[in-house]
């Protein structure tokens, strides 16, 4: 088989060699997008009268061809032809004869590329935030089912207060809703087409590059054919979107392991997303959470990589930049997956609610609620949390807690307590007053959620673009 640009050149590469420099393997993942860049640049090569519309149509009509066999996977690639491109483009000269040759008319394989990536993280990208709007919608729902179920809340990793699970879990919404934001905004970035850029100099050809970006639905041209072929912001920002969701994913994963746990006994994943042991009849492991903590790093590292390939590039197209697509193909599937997984996790898991409300019963996390009770009766909060501070102690000395103390106890400590202080120190109590805005108070958990539905339902109207 003839490689197409072998005019010039005495000799062929051993197969090895052509194997090592090959892109095929991996860039056939674009195979769809590259047939409809060439669509689009003949229909534009026949408007501009660049070349017959008799051959124009001849060409679609194979393209069109390619095209369906493609989504059938009836197509068989070879690494003589190196990347996607070339194979194509010879696939369609064998489809229609001389004339499949006129295709690259106008463009180079430099710009080809570019569109091609362009176009797919184009659709990843809208599909991406359609699932975070699932995830969203799943967080939601579960939320308030619990809005007065009460967790202990921590900081280090310690009892610090309790506070409403759905409380809990709406702070996940959020980092999701801000997640959705960047990918949007990015939207801006990736909708620009590159194509009829060239190999970097444009074209002599009176080619109409904003026609071709219409037909394929960029909103905009590149303005500079250096930077056209060369950019790879695009994928860089969408890999640092990625990671940001993925450290979000991250963490919810490492609290659902914890939760599930014999010593927590929070929650209880359900089957679908849990997997025993070989030789421990009794294991229930939380292995899809643990998965998606661990891609965390790939999707790290497949940003780390094109940032490494592309901090020393002069312009224009270099062969470096053959490695910015496994990290992208790879990063889009690790985040889909972890995103459909996560949403049938939290609507199926089950909570453990008594266990969750035992638990801040049996610790000292009420004790900031006997510092703001003091403070509210005039005592300077300084004062007020050493007094509360030497009851704690004093509590762990006598193993008891602070509910436990009697009244005697307390106002030897400070004449401020009353009988209403073991109201206070009621876990229950000490949430649903914490009203304060994005508190963890009931009334805005609630109120919260409604705002929340209200970005989901948002969403589903529009049909998340």
């Amino acid at each position: 088989m003839k490689k197409l640009w072998t005019g010039r050149f005495t000799k062929s590469a051993e197969e090895w060699v052509d194997e090592f420099g090959a892109s095929i393997e991996f860039d056939q993942e674009l195979v769809l997008e590259d047939i409809q860049g060439s669509l689009a640049h003949v229909q534009m090569l026949v408007k501009c009268g660049i070349i017959p519309a008799e051959e124009g149509i001849k060409i679609q009509a194979g393209l069109e061809k390619l095209q369906s066999k493609a989504k059938n996977s009836e197509l068989t690639y070879s690494v003589k032809m190196e990347d996607i491109h070339l194979n194509l483009e010879s696939m369609l000269i064998d489809e229609v004869g001389s004339a499949g040759g006129k295709v690259h008319t106008g463009r180079s394989r430099n710009d080809q590329i570019a569109t091609d990536m362009h176009l797919y993280l184009l659709k990843h990208t809208k599909s991406i935030i359609r699932l975070i709007s699932e995830f969203q919608e799943a967080l939601v729902k579960q939320a308030e089912k619990h809005v007065e179920t009460i967790i202990p809340g921590y900081t280090h990793l310690q009892r610090a207060q309790p506070i409403s699970f759905g409380h809990h879990l709406m702070a996940y919404f959020w980092m999701l809703q801000r997640d959705k934001q960047r990918f949007t905004e990015s939207l801006k970035r990736i909708s620009v087409s590159p194509l009829g850029a060239g190999a970097l100099a444009g074209t002599t050809f009176p080619i109409d590059r904003e026609y071709t970006a219409a037909l394929l639905g960029f909103d905009a041209i590149y303005e500079n054919s250096l930077d056209a072929v060369s950019d790879r912001d695009f994928i860089i920002e969408f890999l640092s979107n990625s990671s940001a969701l993925m450290m979000h994913l991250s963490r919810l994963s490492e609290e659902i392991i914890l939760w599930s746990s014999q010593e927590f006994q929070f929650i209880e994943l359900d089957d679908a997303f849990s997997t025993g042991s070989s030789i421990m009849p009794q294991k229930k492991n939380p292995d899809m959470a643990e998965l998606i903590r661990g891609k965390t790093g790939r999707v790290y590292g497949n940003l780390m990589a094109i940032l490494t390939v592309m901090k020393g590039l002069p312009l224009a197209y270099n062969k470096d930049m053959q490695e910015d697509k496994e990290g992208m193909f790879d990063t889009v599937k690790t985040v889909t997956g972890s995103l459909k997984i996560f949403a049938g996790m939290i609507s199926t898991m089950n909570v453990n609610e008594e266990t969750m409300k035992e638990a801040t019963e049996q610790d000292f996390s009420n004790a900031t609620e006997l510092a703001d009770y003091l403070a509210s009766k005039g005592v300077p909060f300084r004062e007020a949390h050493e007094i509360v501070g030497k009851l704690v102690l004093d509590c762990i000395e006598k193993g008891c807690f602070l509910k436990d103390l009697s009244l005697e106890e307390f106002k030897a400590a400070s004449e401020q307590f009353e009988k209403d202080i073991y109201t206070v120190l009621s876990p229950v109590e000490a949430v649903k007053r914490r009203n304060s805005a994005g508190g963890t108070g009931f009334d805005q958990v609630r109120l919260a959620i409604e705002k929340a539905k209200q970005i989901v339902s948002v969403n589903k109207e529009l049909q998340i673009l």
